[in-house]
């Protein structure tokens, strides 16, 4: 077993290492553990201005408490110390309240719950990653919406089972591709991330006994500083703001998986259909260009499933506060939040440097020998020959021209009932396409 080598006193933070899908990437900034120390005392900033604005503390203790930054407190520090209330806003509060000294220290979280302080921080957490998903979602449907009209003819086979089906147009698959992006944009955008504020069990006692007349307007004005939307009630433990967020990200992660799909399926090297503008190196062999941002897509949406899982699993949360359940949403919420952002943003790079080779796509229609459009044969046919001989002559005339090597307009050219059909046009791929052109113009209206 080798030693260890030196450790730099930075080494022990989440520094990305093994999440090539989310570093470096807007979202990880945004999802950082300064990002979460600055949601949490922007919500208890927000805290001290609403009860000044409604004159329950005075404006001096608001502006000392909202004067406090992340880069004032050890975030380390915090974090280590959160061990021993099992969540990072105790030791946050007893940091907060002695920067603030000792005039103004009472009045910083009074009357709320440290649940109230976490929840609002992930909520403003979420809603700022949130914008930076959702600008990415629209630069990759605008590029989407590029490739879908310049290729809204461009033919290729369509695959069913993994094997040739019949001809389609890669416009027609793009177009799919965003309206899926749209779907999750749609999703994401449509969700409603409130503050929460309920006091130690959801009553909001505490402020009336602070001399709120009606705990109702606190709320509002809290939500308010916030530029969040108000709760109906609090949420301790009716979670579907969370639930609805896991499904939304998770969503997202599968729309952008399926494109990531099938760019790596169209561009493996025997079908070379598609490639991506700068693939990545290989550490062994040089000759590699890796489709790594559909790789990295792919991977995190295979991950965000499970994620949400746990989200959903902890709305299973007891009574007016939960044991585990809360502490449970922490860490999968902040990972489906990197995955979505970094997917999102790895999905610009991959849509946008796309490279759709039409030539390669239109000779694969031909690798089976003309049997892409028997679906066509067998419609055109059955009228002339009844339903029952027209498949048994397809049939035939198909086996014949996969051991023979043959085209299948050539076999079929043999055949004496069919000496009348210009065979030629009813094996063209270019003319039985349906309605992909149509379908293709009728997605991209949608804004």
């Amino acid at each position: 077993m080798t030693a260890a080598g030196p450790v730099r006193p930075e080494s022990d933070a989440d520094t990305g290492l093994l999440a090539p899908g989310w570093v470096g990437s807007p979202a990880a900034s945004a999802t950082s553990d300064g990002a979460f120390l600055g949601a949490l005392l922007d919500a208890e900033a927000a805290l001290a201005r609403a009860q000044a604005g409604l004159g329950l503390a005075p404006a001096a203790a608001a502006s000392a408490v909202s004067a406090v930054a992340a880069a004032d407190l050890d975030v380390r520090s915090i974090a280590l110390r959160s061990r021993g209330g099992g969540n990072p806003v105790i030791p946050l509060v007893a940091d907060l309240t002695a920067a603030v000294g000792e005039e103004y220290g009472p009045y910083v979280h009074r009357g709320a719950t440290s649940q109230d302080i976490l929840d609002t921080a992930l909520m403003l957490v979420a809603r700022r990653t949130l914008d930076l998903v959702l600008a990415d979602l629209e630069r990759t449907a605008r590029a989407l919406g590029r490739l879908a009209a310049a290729h809204r003819d461009t033919l290729m086979p369509g695959r069913t089972l993994t094997q040739h089906a019949v001809p389609t147009t890669f416009g027609l698959k793009a177009a799919g591709w965003r309206s899926l992006v749209l779907d999750a944009r749609d999703r994401l955008d449509d969700l409603r991330l409130p503050a929460q504020l309920g006091g130690a069990a959801g009553t909001l006692a505490a402020f009336t006994a602070f001399g709120a007349e009606d705990p109702g307007a606190l709320v509002a004005a809290y939500a308010g500083e916030l530029g969040l939307p108000e709760p109906m009630l609090p949420w301790h433990t009716l979670r579907t703001p969370i639930a609805d967020l896991a499904g939304g990200l998770a969503f997202t992660a599968g729309a952008l998986g399926k494109m990531a799909a099938d760019v790596l399926t169209l561009s493996r090297t025997e079908i070379a259909e598609v490639s991506e503008g700068s693939g990545g190196g290989s550490s062994a062999m040089p000759h590699k260009a890796n489709p790594v941002a559909a790789t990295v897509i792919a991977a995190s949406a295979r991950r965000a499933p499970g994620l949400a899982a746990t989200l959903y699993a902890s709305m299973v949360a007891e009574d007016e506060r939960p044991g585990g359940a809360w502490h449970a949403e922490w860490e999968p919420l902040r990972e489906l939040l990197r995955l979505v952002g970094g997917t999102a943003h790895h999905a610009v790079e991959l849509v946008e440097g796309l490279r759709v080779n039409a030539d390669v796509m239109r000779e694969h229609l031909g690798l089976t020998h003309g049997l892409i459009v028997s679906e066509r044969l067998a419609v055109e046919l059955a009228p002339v020959l009844g339903r029952a001989r027209a498949k048994e002559l397809l049939t035939r005339a198909a086996e014949r021209a996969v051991t023979g090597n043959r085209p299948l307009v050539d076999v079929l050219g043999e055949e004496p009932d069919l000496k009348d059909l210009d065979l030629v046009d009813l094996t063209d791929p270019t003319r039985y396409t349906g309605s992909a052109g149509a379908l293709t113009d009728r997605a991209l209206e949608r804004t």
